[in-house]
């Protein structure tokens, strides 16, 4: 006899509803990952460190027609809501007051990763990739190399590629923005 048990899955509207009514602790770091609400890691030094240097480095090389988004949501569909640690955006005059970005929105996705590698990797890359956001970017800092991923087909990225310290990777996608490698892990 094989046991079942129902999950129930959240939607952003629920989601959104949940954190109006106080639910979670002010300060909890939540996101909807299909439906599942998950509580983020806590932050480390070098972690964030990535995040500033990643930050100040785009800000300087985009122009007035994109926005660098810094661990804000993006809404992927009715059970996606994931906060990247950095996301380029078309630009929009409201800033997306009214609404978080969507898919098309998004011009470049980015994660830092430490002890969130694999599940960024496994789970939020090809989120990423059936919600059809064009490039995405693992800073990997265990073994300190920028992981990248474009051209989404059916869900799966078709371009991948390792760049190691020493290296720089062009955005393919965003013109004039350029990584470091040896400048973004510090």
């Amino acid at each position: 006899m094989s046991l079942q048990i129902a999950k129930h899955c959240f939607t952003v509207r629920e989601y959104h509803r949940m954190g109006e009514a106080g639910v979670f602790h002010p300060e909890a770091r939540l996101e909807l990952i299909e439906g599942e609400i998950i509580e983020m890691s806590p932050v480390g030094e070098r972690h964030a460190a990535c995040v500033k240097r990643l930050s100040r480095t785009l800000n300087r090389q985009v122009d007035d027609t994109v926005i660098v988004s810094t661990q804000d949501p993006i809404l992927l569909d009715d059970g996606s809501e994931p906060q990247p640690d950095i996301a380029l955006l078309k630009f929009r005059d409201d800033f997306y007051r009214n609404g978080h970005p969507r898919p098309e929105d998004v011009l470049l996705v980015i994660e830092v990763s430490d002890t969130t590698l694999q599940y960024d990797r496994r789970v939020k890359l090809p989120l990423y990739a059936r919600a059809g956001i064009s490039e995405a970017l693992i800073f990997n800092l265990p073994d300190e190399q920028l992981e990248y991923h474009a051209q989404p087909t059916s869900g799966a990225n078709r371009i991948s590629g390792v760049f190691k310290r020493g290296e720089a990777l062009q955005s393919s996608n965003v013109p004039g923005v350029t990584f470091d490698v040896d400048f973004i892990l510090g």
